[in-house]
């Protein structure tokens, strides 16, 4: 368990650091002309969108993943209030990308909304990626893991389907921890949640379109970040690469787009079933905060 449930919050991050080269690139045959295929930590190749990342970097998914972490860490638990307090301290100075959903929450917050209420009404599946270390700290306690899963995200996307593919990727990371297989997880998640029948069509296309390519497949879905097209292409990843976690996430790279929404939540489902030996190494070591996550993983450990 160790292994599987370390590799899959180590999956997750490398899999945005993967995709910080090529993200938001659409054109994949730039992707292919610039990288061949990109299986490297690379600085980005869209400066305009991430103009001081470096390769190991994360992207703003990846880092506000981390932050997340940290609040975990800190307070043994995921707590709202807490974890608020220190996401609107670090958005407001982030150097990053600042995308729709976070100016919006943080106009909200400065309205004097609570983080109850924060959200944007964003669209973006980005908001319910983030979710690895909470399955890191509730892996026995689905209850909780799924209530923690729903507020991070509704805090700053909160758009129902959006909350409601956090409780999915919940839900499924915690039965592939659990040792069901990753598709297998899928549809037992998908079979807990109510009211999210979009949901449902999607996971059905994604897992109709395993036997395809993966950029044609993508690109017929769609790469943007909204969660009408990453939804169906995070399920054609993970059902066409069920035990090939490297492939897996070069591949979601080369398909271009918001490859690092789409690989998060690739990572954090595939890491939980092939654990940290699938990583390869150099992504480890090349992510610049590999070691920080590593102790923030092992001070979750000793608050639980």
């Amino acid at each position: 368990m160790t292994a599987k449930v370390r590799g899959m919050v180590m999956a997750a991050f490398a899999a945005d650091a993967l995709a910080l080269g090529g993200h938001w690139v659409y054109n994949t045959q730039v992707l292919v002309k610039k990288f061949g295929r990109l299986e490297r930590l690379e600085a980005p190749l869209a400066k305009n969108h991430h103009p001081t990342k470096g390769a190991g970097d994360f992207t703003h998914y990846g880092d506000q993943t981390l932050l997340l972490l940290g609040s975990v860490a800190a307070a043994g638990g995921f707590e709202l209030a807490a974890f608020a307090e220190d996401w609107r301290a670090f958005m407001k100075t982030y150097d990053g990308y600042v995308d729709g959903a976070t100016r919006g929450t943080l106009e909200n917050f400065d309205a004097g909304a609570s983080p109850q209420a924060s959200g944007a009404p964003s669209a973006d599946l980005a908001g319910a990626v983030r979710i690895a270390p909470l399955v890191y700290r509730y892996r026995d306690d689905l209850d909780r893991l799924v209530a923690a899963a729903r507020a991070q995200t509704a805090m700053t996307h909160n758009h129902p389907l959006v909350v409601a593919a956090a409780e999915f990727l919940a839900r499924t990371g915690w039965a592939v921890l659990g040792g069901s297989a990753p598709v297998a997880a899928m549809q037992q998640a998908m079979a807990a949640l109510s009211g999210a029948a979009e949901l449902g069509r999607w996971l059905a296309a994604g897992l109709d379109s395993r036997g395809r390519d993966s950029a044609p497949a993508i690109a017929d879905f769609g790469q943007a970040c909204e969660i009408e097209m990453a939804f169906p292409a995070m399920v054609h990843l993970v059902a066409r690469y069920e035990s090939d976690l490297k492939s897996a996430l070069v591949e979601n790279v080369m398909a271009g787009g918001d490859s690092a929404g789409r690989g998060m939540a690739v990572g954090l489902i595939l890491g939980a079933w092939q654990g940290e030996a699938a990583i390869p190494g150099d992504w480890v070591s090349g992510m610049r905060q590999a070691q920080r996550i590593a102790a923030l993983l092992a001070a979750v450990d000793e608050k639980r």
